[in-house]
């Protein structure tokens, strides 16, 4: 039996083998269109995600940052703290700081040094005759350097005793005489201190 071919466009003679396979190409072309448009779109929505996502770490880390930041910023000091008193702020090694201070004085007679009028300071050091040092908290380590105004001439002198009621910016200055250390009194002065690094 003689199969019967179709003239197509312009003429062209077309039999049902090749009608079949065009359309079978069309149908492939439409599906791999759709199957690329689905891909294409999926990709579009994961490419949104994706950046949703990395703009939400980006603001979770600021704010994660700006919250570090907060809790690492130092905390104040107490109100009797030195170093809220500073005068010269200046905390490098080898300068004189400026501390407001509060400076009485005391002698190594039993009314002023009680049960411990031995002649020997807490820093176990012999108190000599004409000998001039101060009475500090343990704040300041034994050797400390500190200069008092109207006390051995301005001439620097050491942290070789601790009291009872010195504690933070209080002072006592020696004097071997009880009569010299009631001539002083109770004056508040600026006082400059001799940063040191070593144990109290």
């Amino acid at each position: 039996m003689e199969k019967t071919a179709v003239k197509g466009f312009c003429g062209v003679s077309l039999n049902p083998k090749s009608i079949l396979a065009m359309i079978l190409l069309t149908a492939i072309i439409c599906v791999l269109s759709c199957i690329v448009d689905v891909v294409y779109t999926k990709a579009n929505v994961r490419i949104t995600l994706l950046s949703a996502t990395i703009a939400k770490v980006d603001t979770v880390s600021q704010l994660s940052l700006n919250e570090f930041e907060i809790k690492a910023e130092p905390e104040q000091s107490g109100p009797n703290s030195t170093m809220n008193n500073l005068i010269d702020s200046s905390e490098q090694s080898g300068e004189w700081q400026t501390v407001q201070m509060r400076v009485t004085a005391y002698c190594p007679c039993q009314k002023c040094c009680g049960k411990y009028s031995d002649g020997v300071t807490a820093s176990g050091y012999k108190i000599r005759p004409g000998d001039a040092f101060v009475a500090a908290d343990k704040e300041y380590s034994f050797g400390t350097e500190m200069i008092i105004a109207g006390y051995k001439n301005g001439e620097p002198v050491k942290v070789l005793d601790r009291g009872g009621a010195i504690r933070g910016n209080r002072l006592d200055v020696f004097f071997y005489s009880h009569e010299e250390a009631l001539k002083w009194g109770v004056r508040d002065l600026g006082v400059k201190v001799h940063p040191r690094n070593e144990e109290k």
